[in-house]
């Protein structure tokens, strides 16, 4: 059951943050779908998904990665998307410290440009360490960058913290960084 749900996860994070079109849903401008559509198209497209399924990945989900509206009727991933949503996070004064992890083939280019969102809305930073070198490990051998991001946020720039506790913001120039 656990595998299944995992790829369950996997499954929902394609079409609620990137692709919703591959099994024919619309999500709206804040990322929201009808979780009736969803189980009739994921069982449309061969991917057949109880109610019951569907709300063991929300709730089990270590990261968070989705949630339901007030009433459970719609659905959506708390942050992480390539399409065109308005989340509604309110700006928030971040930690002193937040934590960034990637791979060591990317610090060339990280020095550089320090961390650009890509084709996400925001760059994603962790509150511990250890969460970040987890993320790290999934692209090779792991680094962790410390972000300033009291000092970015007193210069101006704005953060977010998602649904899921994933503290989000736009770009974060290399002289915020720490190796």
């Amino acid at each position: 059951m656990a595998n299944h749900l995992v790829k369950t996860s996997k499954f929902l994070s394609l079409v609620l943050r990137h692709e919703p079109e591959r099994i024919g849903i619309t999500i709206d401008a804040q990322g929201w779908t009808s979780v009736s559509e969803l189980l009739k198209a994921c069982d449309a497209h061969g991917f057949p998904l109880t109610c019951e399924e569907l709300q063991a990945v929300v709730s089990n989900n270590d990261k968070k990665r989705f949630a339901f509206n007030a009433d459970g009727s719609r659905i959506r991933a708390s942050q992480g998307h390539s399409v065109q949503v308005e989340l509604d996070y309110t700006p928030l004064a971040p930690p002193g410290i937040l934590y960034h992890g990637t791979a060591e083939r990317f610090l060339s280019s990280i020095r550089q440009t320090g961390l650009i969102k890509g084709k996400r809305h925001h760059v994603h930073l962790s509150q511990e360490e250890l969460t970040a070198r987890a993320v790290g490990q999934r692209y090779g051998k792991p680094v962790v960058l410390e972000v300033k991001s009291d000092l970015m946020h007193n210069d101006g720039y704005q953060f977010y913290r998602s649904a899921n506790g994933v503290w989000l913001t736009e770009h974060v120039p290399p002289v915020y960084l720490k190796l």
